[in-house]
Protein backbone atom coordinates (compact mmCIF):
# COMPACT_ATOMS: atom_id res chain seq x y z
CA UNK A 1 0.00 0.00 0.00
CA UNK A 2 1.39 3.44 -1.02
CA UNK A 3 2.07 5.59 2.27
CA UNK A 4 1.09 9.10 2.15
CA UNK A 5 3.59 11.39 2.97
CA UNK A 6 4.19 15.78 2.98
CA UNK A 7 7.03 17.39 3.91
CA UNK A 8 4.58 18.55 6.71
CA UNK A 9 4.68 15.19 8.44
CA UNK A 10 8.56 15.97 9.23
CA UNK A 11 8.13 19.13 11.04
CA UNK A 12 10.41 18.28 13.60
CA UNK A 13 12.90 17.91 11.44
CA UNK A 14 15.00 20.53 8.78
CA UNK A 15 12.89 21.34 5.62
CA UNK A 16 15.71 20.05 3.05
CA UNK A 17 16.21 16.69 5.10
CA UNK A 18 12.58 16.37 5.62
CA UNK A 19 11.97 16.34 1.53
CA UNK A 20 14.98 13.90 1.13
CA UNK A 21 13.33 11.37 3.49
CA UNK A 22 10.28 12.10 2.38
CA UNK A 23 11.80 10.21 -1.21
CA UNK A 24 13.20 7.72 0.90
CA UNK A 25 9.89 6.69 2.82
CA UNK A 26 8.75 6.45 -0.94
CA UNK A 27 11.09 4.04 -1.59
CA UNK A 28 10.89 1.82 1.44
CA UNK A 29 6.84 1.89 1.57
CA UNK A 30 6.59 0.85 -1.93
CA UNK A 31 5.58 3.94 -4.17
CA UNK A 32 8.87 4.14 -6.50
CA UNK A 33 8.54 0.37 -7.79
CA UNK A 34 11.42 0.41 -10.32
CA UNK A 35 14.95 1.27 -11.19
CA UNK A 36 14.26 3.61 -13.93
CA UNK A 37 12.19 5.43 -11.21
CA UNK A 38 14.55 5.26 -8.98
CA UNK A 39 17.51 6.50 -10.71
CA UNK A 40 15.37 9.46 -12.55
CA UNK A 41 14.71 10.53 -9.23
CA UNK A 42 18.16 9.88 -7.53
CA UNK A 43 19.94 12.03 -10.63
CA UNK A 44 17.24 14.65 -10.08
CA UNK A 45 18.25 15.22 -6.41
CA UNK A 46 21.72 14.80 -6.84
CA UNK A 47 22.27 12.13 -4.71
CA UNK A 48 23.48 7.97 -4.71
CA UNK A 49 21.74 5.56 -3.01
CA UNK A 50 24.34 5.68 -0.38
CA UNK A 51 23.13 9.37 0.63
CA UNK A 52 19.76 7.87 0.79
CA UNK A 53 20.72 4.86 2.81
CA UNK A 54 22.35 7.56 5.03
CA UNK A 55 19.17 9.50 5.05
CA UNK A 56 17.26 6.48 6.08
CA UNK A 57 19.33 5.91 8.96
CA UNK A 58 18.10 9.09 10.56
CA UNK A 59 14.42 8.89 9.46
CA UNK A 60 14.61 6.04 11.59
CA UNK A 61 16.07 7.55 14.74
CA UNK A 62 13.07 10.20 13.51
CA UNK A 63 10.81 8.02 13.37
CA UNK A 64 10.45 7.32 17.49
CA UNK A 65 8.31 10.68 17.26
CA UNK A 66 5.13 8.81 15.58
CA UNK A 67 4.69 5.25 15.57
CA UNK A 68 2.31 5.93 12.77
CA UNK A 69 2.92 7.90 9.68
CA UNK A 70 -0.76 8.32 8.29
CA UNK A 71 -2.24 7.96 11.27
CA UNK A 72 -6.15 9.58 11.32
CA UNK A 73 -9.11 9.52 13.28
CA UNK A 74 -12.58 9.57 12.53
CA UNK A 75 -14.05 12.97 13.10
CA UNK A 76 -17.79 13.44 13.95
CA UNK A 77 -18.80 14.89 10.56
CA UNK A 78 -17.55 11.29 9.43
CA UNK A 79 -14.70 12.31 7.50
CA UNK A 80 -11.15 10.86 8.50
CA UNK A 81 -8.76 13.46 9.19
CA UNK A 82 -4.69 13.11 8.55
CA UNK A 83 -3.34 13.88 11.78
CA UNK A 84 0.05 12.10 10.97
CA UNK A 85 1.99 15.39 11.31
CA UNK A 86 0.30 16.15 14.36
CA UNK A 87 1.22 13.26 16.01
CA UNK A 88 5.17 14.36 16.07
CA UNK A 89 6.74 16.24 18.94
CA UNK A 90 6.52 19.42 17.02
CA UNK A 91 7.83 22.86 18.64
CA UNK A 92 4.90 26.02 18.25
CA UNK A 93 5.84 29.90 18.56
CA UNK A 94 2.53 32.03 20.27
CA UNK A 95 2.14 35.08 18.04
CA UNK A 96 -0.01 36.97 20.46
CA UNK A 97 -2.86 39.78 19.26
CA UNK A 98 -3.10 41.66 22.16
CA UNK A 99 0.47 42.18 22.40
CA UNK A 100 1.73 43.15 19.04
CA UNK A 101 0.15 45.01 15.65
CA UNK A 102 -0.58 42.98 12.72
CA UNK A 103 2.23 43.56 10.67
CA UNK A 104 4.52 42.75 13.75
CA UNK A 105 3.36 39.48 14.02
CA UNK A 106 3.64 38.60 10.47
CA UNK A 107 7.37 39.24 10.97
CA UNK A 108 7.84 37.45 13.89
CA UNK A 109 5.92 34.52 12.27
CA UNK A 110 8.39 34.41 9.30
CA UNK A 111 11.42 34.59 11.44
CA UNK A 112 10.19 32.14 13.71
CA UNK A 113 9.84 29.57 10.81
CA UNK A 114 13.19 30.78 9.69
CA UNK A 115 14.75 30.05 13.02
CA UNK A 116 12.75 26.22 12.97
CA UNK A 117 9.80 26.51 14.68
CA UNK A 118 7.57 23.92 13.38
CA UNK A 119 4.04 25.30 14.40
CA UNK A 120 2.38 29.33 14.95
CA UNK A 121 -0.30 29.68 16.85
CA UNK A 122 -2.56 32.53 17.09
CA UNK A 123 -5.13 34.52 19.47
CA UNK A 124 -7.95 35.71 17.93
CA UNK A 125 -9.62 38.28 19.82
CA UNK A 126 -11.94 41.27 19.41
CA UNK A 127 -10.26 42.75 22.88
CA UNK A 128 -7.55 42.36 24.78
CA UNK A 129 -7.80 40.54 27.92
CA UNK A 130 -5.84 43.48 29.79
CA UNK A 131 -6.09 46.88 28.40
CA UNK A 132 -2.48 47.48 29.13
CA UNK A 133 -1.85 44.69 26.37
CA UNK A 134 -2.78 47.39 23.84
CA UNK A 135 -3.77 45.49 20.53
CA UNK A 136 -6.34 43.27 19.21
CA UNK A 137 -6.04 42.85 15.26
CA UNK A 138 -7.78 40.25 12.76
CA UNK A 139 -6.30 36.78 13.21
CA UNK A 140 -7.41 35.41 10.45
CA UNK A 141 -5.66 38.57 8.19
CA UNK A 142 -2.73 37.60 9.68
CA UNK A 143 -2.98 33.75 9.35
CA UNK A 144 -3.63 34.85 5.34
CA UNK A 145 -0.66 37.16 5.20
CA UNK A 146 1.94 34.55 7.41
CA UNK A 147 1.15 31.42 4.93
CA UNK A 148 1.99 33.54 1.81
CA UNK A 149 5.55 34.69 3.45
CA UNK A 150 5.95 30.69 4.43
CA UNK A 151 6.58 27.64 3.13
CA UNK A 152 6.29 24.84 6.30
CA UNK A 153 5.05 25.86 9.42
CA UNK A 154 1.49 24.80 10.55
CA UNK A 155 -0.49 27.82 11.10
CA UNK A 156 -3.88 28.36 13.27
CA UNK A 157 -5.59 29.91 16.18
CA UNK A 158 -5.40 29.23 20.21
CA UNK A 159 -8.72 29.89 19.77
CA UNK A 160 -11.26 30.91 17.14
CA UNK A 161 -14.95 31.06 18.89
CA UNK A 162 -17.90 29.98 16.51
CA UNK A 163 -20.05 30.71 18.43
CA UNK A 164 -21.34 34.47 18.80
CA UNK A 165 -19.88 36.83 17.14
CA UNK A 166 -18.53 34.35 14.62
CA UNK A 167 -21.01 32.11 12.80
CA UNK A 168 -20.10 28.44 12.82
CA UNK A 169 -20.69 28.87 8.73
CA UNK A 170 -18.45 31.61 8.74
CA UNK A 171 -15.57 30.27 10.34
CA UNK A 172 -16.29 26.88 8.38
CA UNK A 173 -15.96 29.35 4.88
CA UNK A 174 -12.73 31.12 6.24
CA UNK A 175 -10.54 28.11 7.29
CA UNK A 176 -11.29 26.57 4.15
CA UNK A 177 -10.51 29.69 1.70
CA UNK A 178 -7.03 29.61 4.45
CA UNK A 179 -6.38 25.82 3.53
CA UNK A 180 -6.58 27.06 -0.36
CA UNK A 181 -4.27 29.33 0.64
CA UNK A 182 -1.68 27.29 2.42
CA UNK A 183 -2.71 23.50 1.83
CA UNK A 184 -1.76 21.28 4.66
CA UNK A 185 -0.58 23.73 6.50
CA UNK A 186 -4.15 25.37 7.90
CA UNK A 187 -5.45 23.85 11.90
CA UNK A 188 -8.24 25.12 13.35
CA UNK A 189 -8.46 25.76 17.18
CA UNK A 190 -12.00 26.50 18.90
CA UNK A 191 -13.14 27.31 22.26
CA UNK A 192 -16.21 28.53 24.00
CA UNK A 193 -15.05 32.09 24.05
CA UNK A 194 -14.64 34.71 26.97
CA UNK A 195 -17.12 37.94 27.39
CA UNK A 196 -14.67 40.13 26.09
CA UNK A 197 -15.02 39.25 22.90
CA UNK A 198 -18.65 37.26 22.76
CA UNK A 199 -20.49 39.76 24.76
CA UNK A 200 -18.85 42.65 23.58
CA UNK A 201 -19.70 42.11 20.21
CA UNK A 202 -22.84 40.67 20.49
CA UNK A 203 -24.55 41.42 24.12
CA UNK A 204 -25.02 38.03 24.59
CA UNK A 205 -23.05 35.62 27.46
CA UNK A 206 -25.32 32.55 28.73
CA UNK A 207 -24.35 30.61 31.12
CA UNK A 208 -21.96 27.67 29.96
CA UNK A 209 -24.17 24.88 29.67
CA UNK A 210 -25.73 26.73 26.63
CA UNK A 211 -22.31 27.82 25.69
CA UNK A 212 -20.96 24.43 25.71
CA UNK A 213 -24.09 23.00 24.16
CA UNK A 214 -23.70 25.44 21.10
CA UNK A 215 -19.44 24.92 20.79
CA UNK A 216 -20.24 21.38 20.06
CA UNK A 217 -23.23 22.22 17.69
CA UNK A 218 -21.16 24.48 15.78
CA UNK A 219 -18.35 21.90 15.54
CA UNK A 220 -20.20 19.51 13.84
CA UNK A 221 -21.68 22.10 11.39
CA UNK A 222 -18.03 23.24 10.64
CA UNK A 223 -17.21 19.66 9.92
CA UNK A 224 -19.93 19.53 7.53
CA UNK A 225 -19.94 22.10 5.56
CA UNK A 226 -16.04 21.40 5.31
CA UNK A 227 -17.16 18.53 3.42
CA UNK A 228 -18.34 20.54 0.19
CA UNK A 229 -22.19 18.74 0.19
CA UNK A 230 -24.92 20.56 0.75
CA UNK A 231 -25.97 21.17 4.34
CA UNK A 232 -29.06 21.29 5.83
CA UNK A 233 -28.91 22.17 8.98
CA UNK A 234 -31.50 23.16 11.50
CA UNK A 235 -30.24 22.61 15.36
CA UNK A 236 -31.12 23.92 19.07
CA UNK A 237 -29.11 26.86 18.18
CA UNK A 238 -28.34 27.11 14.43
CA UNK A 239 -30.01 27.07 10.95
CA UNK A 240 -27.81 26.43 8.09
CA UNK A 241 -28.93 25.64 4.54
CA UNK A 242 -25.71 25.98 2.29
CA UNK A 243 -22.74 24.68 0.78
CA UNK A 244 -19.37 25.66 0.69
CA UNK A 245 -18.37 25.56 -3.16
CA UNK A 246 -14.93 26.14 -2.24
CA UNK A 247 -14.46 23.04 0.40
CA UNK A 248 -11.12 22.75 1.47
CA UNK A 249 -8.52 21.09 -0.41
CA UNK A 250 -6.94 18.86 2.41
CA UNK A 251 -8.11 17.94 5.54
CA UNK A 252 -8.18 20.56 8.49
CA UNK A 253 -7.52 19.53 11.59
CA UNK A 254 -10.04 20.64 14.82
CA UNK A 255 -8.85 20.91 17.97
CA UNK A 256 -10.58 22.13 21.06
CA UNK A 257 -9.26 24.12 24.00
CA UNK A 258 -10.17 22.81 27.48
CA UNK A 259 -9.38 24.56 30.54
CA UNK A 260 -11.26 22.19 33.55
CA UNK A 261 -12.26 18.69 33.66
CA UNK A 262 -15.55 19.30 31.70
CA UNK A 263 -14.09 20.76 28.51
CA UNK A 264 -10.98 18.18 28.93
CA UNK A 265 -13.59 15.46 27.89
CA UNK A 266 -15.40 17.52 25.44
CA UNK A 267 -12.27 17.82 24.05
CA UNK A 268 -11.32 14.21 24.09
CA UNK A 269 -15.28 13.26 22.42
CA UNK A 270 -15.48 15.99 19.96
CA UNK A 271 -12.37 17.32 18.85
CA UNK A 272 -9.46 15.68 16.90
CA UNK A 273 -7.14 16.84 19.27
CA UNK A 274 -6.33 19.16 22.56
CA UNK A 275 -5.29 22.64 23.09
CA UNK A 276 -4.92 23.44 26.95
CA UNK A 277 -1.83 24.61 29.58
CA UNK A 278 0.46 22.30 31.59
CA UNK A 279 -1.45 22.51 34.77
CA UNK A 280 -4.76 21.65 33.54
CA UNK A 281 -2.90 19.03 31.62
CA UNK A 282 -1.41 17.34 34.55
CA UNK A 283 -4.70 17.32 36.24
CA UNK A 284 -7.23 16.19 34.13
CA UNK A 285 -5.72 14.20 31.69
CA UNK A 286 -7.85 11.20 32.34
CA UNK A 287 -11.12 13.33 31.62
CA UNK A 288 -9.43 14.12 28.20
CA UNK A 289 -8.89 10.21 27.58
CA UNK A 290 -12.04 8.98 29.18
CA UNK A 291 -13.72 11.59 26.03
CA UNK A 292 -11.75 10.10 23.55
CA UNK A 293 -12.76 6.10 24.79
CA UNK A 294 -15.99 7.52 24.35
CA UNK A 295 -15.74 8.43 21.04
CA UNK A 296 -13.96 5.27 19.94
CA UNK A 297 -10.67 7.22 19.54
CA UNK A 298 -7.32 6.54 21.04
CA UNK A 299 -6.04 9.45 22.93
CA UNK A 300 -2.33 8.58 22.83
CA UNK A 301 -2.64 9.26 18.79
CA UNK A 302 -4.60 12.29 19.11
CA UNK A 303 -2.51 15.85 19.55
CA UNK A 304 -2.44 17.65 21.95
CA UNK A 305 -0.48 21.31 22.10
CA UNK A 306 0.53 23.07 25.40
CA UNK A 307 1.04 26.74 25.22
CA UNK A 308 3.86 27.41 27.84
CA UNK A 309 5.55 30.73 28.87
CA UNK A 310 8.97 31.89 28.37
CA UNK A 311 11.18 34.69 29.47
CA UNK A 312 14.92 34.54 27.78
CA UNK A 313 16.13 37.09 30.39
CA UNK A 314 15.67 38.19 34.16
CA UNK A 315 14.11 38.24 36.74
CA UNK A 316 12.89 41.46 35.90
CA UNK A 317 12.34 40.90 32.20
CA UNK A 318 9.95 38.11 33.55
CA UNK A 319 7.75 40.93 35.79
CA UNK A 320 7.50 43.41 33.17
CA UNK A 321 5.66 40.49 30.70
CA UNK A 322 3.69 39.09 33.69
CA UNK A 323 2.17 42.60 33.93
CA UNK A 324 0.46 42.36 30.85
CA UNK A 325 -0.50 38.62 31.43
CA UNK A 326 -1.42 38.70 35.24
CA UNK A 327 -4.95 37.97 34.57
CA UNK A 328 -3.59 34.26 33.63
CA UNK A 329 -4.33 32.57 36.90
CA UNK A 330 -7.62 33.31 36.68
CA UNK A 331 -8.28 34.01 33.39
CA UNK A 332 -10.52 30.45 33.14
CA UNK A 333 -11.78 30.81 36.71
CA UNK A 334 -13.24 34.56 36.76
CA UNK A 335 -11.94 36.65 34.56
CA UNK A 336 -13.96 35.09 31.54
CA UNK A 337 -16.80 36.22 32.53
CA UNK A 338 -15.76 39.85 32.28
CA UNK A 339 -16.19 41.77 29.53
CA UNK A 340 -14.08 44.78 30.17
CA UNK A 341 -10.51 44.74 29.62
CA UNK A 342 -10.01 47.58 32.04
CA UNK A 343 -11.76 45.90 34.79
CA UNK A 344 -9.95 42.70 34.11
CA UNK A 345 -6.77 44.94 34.38
CA UNK A 346 -7.69 46.11 38.01
CA UNK A 347 -8.89 43.45 39.37
CA UNK A 348 -5.90 41.11 38.14
CA UNK A 349 -3.53 43.80 39.55
CA UNK A 350 -5.24 43.86 42.92
CA UNK A 351 -5.98 40.32 43.27
CA UNK A 352 -2.49 38.52 41.89
CA UNK A 353 1.00 38.86 42.62
CA UNK A 354 3.48 39.04 40.31
CA UNK A 355 4.94 35.80 41.11
CA UNK A 356 1.81 33.73 41.03
CA UNK A 357 2.19 34.72 37.27
CA UNK A 358 5.10 33.41 36.41
CA UNK A 359 6.19 31.48 38.69
CA UNK A 360 6.21 28.12 36.69
CA UNK A 361 7.79 29.89 33.93
CA UNK A 362 11.29 29.16 32.55
CA UNK A 363 13.25 32.49 32.92
CA UNK A 364 16.86 33.14 32.01
CA UNK A 365 19.60 32.94 29.43
CA UNK A 366 20.27 29.20 30.47
CA UNK A 367 19.12 26.72 27.30
CA UNK A 368 18.94 24.10 29.81
CA UNK A 369 16.31 25.77 31.69
CA UNK A 370 14.22 25.95 28.90
CA UNK A 371 14.73 22.51 27.75
CA UNK A 372 13.87 21.34 31.25
CA UNK A 373 10.21 22.56 30.36
CA UNK A 374 10.13 21.79 27.38
CA UNK A 375 10.72 18.02 27.64
CA UNK A 376 8.88 17.77 30.80
CA UNK A 377 6.10 18.30 28.73
CA UNK A 378 6.53 15.84 25.99
CA UNK A 379 7.08 13.09 28.24
CA UNK A 380 3.76 14.09 30.24
CA UNK A 381 2.36 13.21 26.69
CA UNK A 382 2.41 16.73 24.81
CA UNK A 383 3.36 16.92 21.06
CA UNK A 384 2.79 20.20 20.45
CA UNK A 385 4.78 22.97 23.02
CA UNK A 386 3.65 26.26 21.70
CA UNK A 387 6.06 29.04 23.46
CA UNK A 388 4.40 32.45 24.82
CA UNK A 389 7.09 34.90 25.65
CA UNK A 390 5.69 38.13 26.90
CA UNK A 391 8.66 40.31 26.48
CA UNK A 392 8.46 43.16 23.94
CA UNK A 393 10.50 42.41 21.66
CA UNK A 394 10.41 38.55 20.37
CA UNK A 395 12.71 38.25 17.53
CA UNK A 396 16.02 37.97 20.58
CA UNK A 397 13.67 34.78 22.01
CA UNK A 398 12.97 33.49 18.14
CA UNK A 399 16.86 33.42 17.48
CA UNK A 400 17.56 31.96 21.24
CA UNK A 401 15.39 29.23 20.66
CA UNK A 402 16.92 28.56 17.46
CA UNK A 403 20.21 28.90 18.24
CA UNK A 404 19.92 26.94 21.75
CA UNK A 405 16.86 25.15 22.39
CA UNK A 406 15.59 23.60 19.23
CA UNK A 407 18.25 22.07 17.50
CA UNK A 408 18.85 19.84 21.12
CA UNK A 409 15.65 19.33 21.49
CA UNK A 410 15.31 17.25 17.80
CA UNK A 411 18.41 16.15 18.88
CA UNK A 412 16.82 14.39 21.77
CA UNK A 413 14.12 13.23 19.69
CA UNK A 414 16.04 11.05 17.41
CA UNK A 415 18.49 9.72 19.81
Amino acid sequence: MTKQVTASSFASLNAPLGFICEFVIAILGGTVNDLSSQAAWESSLGMNRRTLLKCAGTLMGASTLSANLTFSQESSGGKRVNNSSFNTKMMGFMLPHEQFPVSKLVDYGVAAERAGFDLLATSDHLQPWQANEGHSGQAWVTMAAIGQRTKHVWIGPTVTCPTFRYNPAVVAEAFASLNLLTPGRIFLGIGSGEAINEEASTGSWPKWDERSERFIESADLIRKLWTGQQVSHKGKYYSVNARLYDPPATPIPLLMAANGPKAMRRAGQYADGLITDGKTWKQYKSEFQAGARAAGKEAGRMPVLIEQYAIVGSKQDAEKAAELWRFGPKAFKKYYNVRDPEEIEREANSEIPLEQVYGDWPVGTDPNAHLKTVNELFESGATIVNIHSGQPDLQPVIEFYGREVLPKVRMKAVA
